[in-house]
């Protein structure tokens, strides 16, 4: 019998052992969760997350042995304050696969779950999902053979009071033969280079597909900025890629300056978030008056995602993602100079090669 939708897999058996990794029960063992009491009593809510990341120091979130899947991670911290502002940025997130000493995901926690420039904002995605603006989960499917290992740094100037997490995943005997490993990597240039395109992610060396890119703009320039083009360089492309997008706004599925006409006719830019795509975040829309450095001197700020989940870009021996800084005004099209993160997220054979240098965490703040 075939079953014409997703739901249809349901009404089959499975064969696996689901664990949970959290703090009610940090090794996910069988029949080990909720044993710590509390002020209720034996196995009542004693330990419901990390009671202080302390400044400086390396959590390791989940330790678990293999063959697996991570089937979803669910974060979320203590509501910020002035004086935890930039937490968002300054909490790294790492993974690492099978016992390996460079990880294989490397980000910021805000900007690996779409939500740059250290404020939380609303996805509503098929793989990242953030309800409402501060509770972060992932259902990217990540895979490990032997081990799996995820970390959180807190390079953050204070204690950050509370950690709240979840890692669901299943046990299997074994894995398929043709299974490849996630991976995830935060770059930033804080002034782009005329005729210079930014780099997404290069470097990348094996057989893999790339899944999706998260993309965090500050303008720093007047006029529209969103022609500019994305490329894919696909095995051995050198001078041109194989894959020329049309246009920034093209890219993440928009079209004509995200306009739409408000209340009063004028024409505005509009967000979204879709299973796919999504502008999830503009900073001339934000009304939170909490941060003390957003005034009216603070550059515009925008963050989208686009998941080649329907359509992924397949590479046999390597890859380099890059995007164009170009925008146009009353004289035409010119090359413009902006501050630009973003977040490329692949799946690929391992080993991988080692990441750049992640920047200093002063280096990740929004301006």
């Amino acid at each position: 019998m075939d079953f014409c939708n997703n739901l249809g897999g349901l009404i089959r058996e499975k064969h696996g052992r689901s664990r949970v990794i959290n703090a009610e029960n940090p090794q996910g063992e069988k029949g080990r969760g909720g044993t710590v009491a509390s002020a209720l009593g034996s196995s009542r809510k004693g330990s419901p997350c990390i009671r202080g990341l302390e400044s400086g120091k390396t959590y390791a979130l989940a330790e678990m042995d293999g063959p697996g899947v991570i089937q979803h991670i669910w974060i979320t911290v203590t509501d910020r304050t002035d004086q935890d502002y930039y937490v968002l940025r300054d909490l790294v997130l790492r993974m690492y696969w099978d016992g390996e000493d460079n990880p294989s995901v490397e980000a910021p926690l805000g900007d690996f779950f779409c939500c740059g420039f250290a404020r939380g904002c609303d996805v509503n995605s098929l793989p990242i999902v953030v309800n409402p603006k501060r509770a972060m989960n992932s259902y990217f499917p990540m895979p490990f053979r032997k081990k799996a290992k995820i970390t959180i740094e807190n390079q953050h100037a204070a204690i950050v009071p509370a950690f709240f997490y979840q890692i669901d995943y299943c046990l299997y005997d074994e894995l398929p033969f043709d299974t490849v490993y996630f991976h995830a990597q935060w770059r930033r240039e804080r002034l782009t280079q005329k005729q210079k395109d930014y780099t997404i992610v290069e470097g990348i060396k094996g057989k893999g597909h790339y899944v999706g890119t998260y993309f965090a703009l500050t303008t720093l320039e007047r006029y529209w900025w969103g022609e500019g083009e994305i490329k894919f360089y696909l095995d051995g492309d050198r001078e041109y890629p194989t894959i020329c997008g049309t246009g920034t706004e093209d890219y993440f599925g928009g079209a004509w300056s995200f306009g739409a006409l408000d209340n009063n006719n004028r024409t505005i830019e509009r967000t979204y978030t879709t299973p796919f795509l999504g502008y999830v975040y503009y900073s001339c829309h934000d009304t939170e008056v909490f941060n003390p450095y957003h005034n009216d001197d603070t550059m515009p700020q925008r963050g989208f995602y686009r998941w080649h989940i329907m359509d992924p870009v397949l590479f046999e021996k390597d890859l380099r993602v890059t995007i164009q800084q170009i925008g146009v005004c009353h004289k035409g099209l010119f090359e413009r100079q902006d501050d630009v993160a973003s977040v490329a997220y692949w799946y690929q054979s391992e080993p991988h090669n080692v990441f750049p240098v992640f920047p200093r965490v002063e280096d990740r703040w929004p301006r």
